[in-house]
């Protein structure tokens, strides 16, 4: 009597392991929201790892790219293999440190409710800043970036304003959905033709303003994907290929189309890219502006990240400290990239030590503190002068921008394999 009243769902669900489907949903949907807050993908593979563990499943594994999740999950005699994609993606620092603290705190023992329970409040919660302090944030880093590159005060007016247009318009554009690659390009057009506006607006007032590369560049440095290429770096010496390569592919490009928005726009207006003389200081006023401009930097682009204000504060002392003294090797002789070496382990060093303290991820801090240090305008300034046909002059840019990068990366590692035991060692 029994198997008469059977409907064709309770068969169906004879059949199939309806738990397990629920429980490699949750853990699935964990690690889609912390791949697309922006975390490195052993980040993502750990937080997938805790929760199967919490769930009682026997064995979970991933392969993790940069849009791409493919996760097995067994227990006992059946196991279900599942595959995800992520379409918007960006980078939201506090969102990493919700599902890092869910990760770290879950209990031994949980259930699927209670799990996408905690997700849903995660995911329910709003930017900490609205759109205007967002781009405003963006516009100080950059100003302070085209400080740091020798800009006179009126250019790093000019990039503050270009800059926050820039930013506003690439988040709105971002949020409705529009290709990565077109929202980059666009929003690099419209920051260069504000700087150019700006500048016309203050020589109509009678002061000269140059066009050069130090602020006309800078006006669109919040576009440089520093997530993607730290957390590539990051993946690559972790072994993960796969996930490596996907992410600098991507910061590859939206570099390359940010730059080929900044060279038509140059069509406009000649580009002086000659090398900019420092403003005469002597040396405590010089590097005390240094650390200032290195100060506001970080502290404006861990403000664009979505970073809580303690997060922000102790990104921006970290990377005060070790841009300040990296620029000090450099003016005392030093190789600009073992500079960068040594300040990019200095970098990891204090990381480590100001994560726990302030419950912050490491990889919320080390981003915008190495940032300010990514040469930037350099790199932007090669796909110019390519575009210009002076192929020595764009060879020797990209090999520079390419050991400064290489640089930073190699002093990350550094770091982490000195203060993180766990990630040194394979445990696997």
């Amino acid at each position: 009597m029994a198997d008469e009243r059977a409907t064709p769902r309770d068969h169906e669900h004879s059949l199939e392991p309806v738990g397990l489907i629920q429980q490699s949903g949750a853990i699935l949907r964990v690690g889609r929201m912390m791949l697309a807050a922006g975390t490195a993908s052993y980040r993502v593979k750990e937080a997938m790892e805790a929760v199967a563990r919490a769930l009682g499943i026997d064995r979970h594994t991933a392969a993790v790219t940069f849009t791409e999740i493919t996760a097995t999950t067994h227990r006992g005699e059946f196991f279900r293999t599942e595959v995800t994609e992520v379409r918007k993606f960006g980078v939201n620092a506090e969102r990493i440190q919700l599902l890092d603290d869910f990760r770290s705190t879950i209990p031994a023992s949980t259930t699927v409710e209670e799990v996408n329970a905690a997700l849903d409040a995660i995911e329910a919660k709003p930017a900490l800043y609205h759109p205007a302090v967002n781009a405003l944030s963006a516009g100080a880093a950059c100003a302070a970036f085209a400080v740091l590159n020798n800009a006179r005060p009126l250019e790093v007016l000019a990039v503050l304003i270009a800059a926050t247009l820039g930013q506003f318009v690439r988040r709105a554009f971002a949020h409705r959905g529009f290709n990565p690659f077109g929202t980059t390009m666009a929003a690099a057009a419209l920051a260069c033709g504000v700087y150019l506006a700006s500048v016309a607006v203050f020589s109509l007032s009678g002061t000269t303003v140059d066009v050069h590369a130090s602020g006309y560049i800078a006006c669109t440095l919040f576009l440089l994907p520093g997530f993607p290429l730290i957390t590539a770096a990051l993946d690559m010496a972790k072994l993960d290929f796969s996930a490596g390569i996907s992410r600098l592919v991507f910061a590859t490009m939206m570099i390359v189309g940010a730059a080929l928005s900044v060279w038509a726009m140059t069509l406009v207006d000649a580009l002086d890219s000659s090398v900019r003389a420092p403003i005469p200081l002597d040396p405590v006023p010089h590097f005390t502006l240094v650390a200032a401009a290195s100060l506001v930097g970080v502290l404006g682009f861990a403000l664009m990240f979505n970073s809580p204000w303690r997060m922000a504060l102790a990104a921006s002392v970290i990377g005060m400290v070790s841009n300040t003294f990296r620029l000090i090797l450099v003016d005392r002789g030093v190789m600009i990239q073992m500079a960068t070496v040594l300040a990019c382990v200095l970098v990891g060093v204090l990381v480590a030590f100001a994560a726990p303290r302030t419950r912050s991820p490491i990889i919320t801090l080390q981003v915008p503190a190495v940032l300010v240090m990514i040469p930037g305008v350099l790199a932007f300034q090669s796909v110019v002068s390519l575009n210009e046909g002076s192929y020595t002059e764009t060879i020797g840019a990209i090999l520079q921008v390419v050991l400064v990068v290489l640089s930073i990366m190699v002093g990350l590692v550094i770091a982490k394999l000195v203060t993180d035991r766990d990630w040194a060692f394979d445990r696997g």
